[in-house]
């Protein structure tokens, strides 16, 4: 296993996303019960959606520990490799001759748990570390930024 572990505070995160999946689906439902009494819609619809919506969430919530567990990072001079997933595991090393910006990022949740995230762009796409501390993030930010302009080569 590689690296840095995100800070305990995005298993909070984590847990208000699926909160988040919860009411979407609540509303989902709702709407499939109303149009089952509306338009005489079959009754399982809405409460096969039901059944999915509580099913997705308690999953979501079960593997916030693992998920939490499988999540790193780590900066080398070569690359930044980030890894993740605890069904389907990714490990993606980015080469830092391939960085062009880095940028910092939070959301209102992120922020009221005091994280950023962390986005690493290339070219091609754009890489996350998902939420670290915003020291850590700047630092990283800093780090990576160094490396990237040190990598490339300058015109004189």
């Amino acid at each position: 296993m590689i690296g840095e572990a995100l800070p305990k505070q995005i298993k909070t995160v984590w847990r208000i996303s699926s909160v988040g999946s919860l009411i979407f689906g609540a509303v989902i439902t709702g709407a499939l019960w109303l149009a089952t009494h509306f338009w005489h819609w079959p009754a399982w619809i809405w409460w096969l959606i039901a059944g999915l919506t509580i099913v997705e969430v308690v999953v979501e919530l079960a593997i916030v520990p693992y998920r939490y567990h499988f999540w790193r990072y780590q900066i080398s001079a070569r690359d930044v490799e980030i890894q993740s997933g605890f069904f389907f595991r990714k490990q993606t090393a980015i080469p830092i001759n391939r960085i062009q910006n880095v940028t910092l990022a939070a959301g209102p949740i992120l922020q009221w748990q005091h994280l950023q995230t962390v986005n690493i762009e290339t070219a091609a796409t754009t890489h996350k570390i998902e939420s670290v501390l915003p020291e850590t993030a700047a630092q990283l930010k800093e780090q990576i930024m160094t490396l990237a302009l040190e990598a490339t080569p300058h015109d004189d």
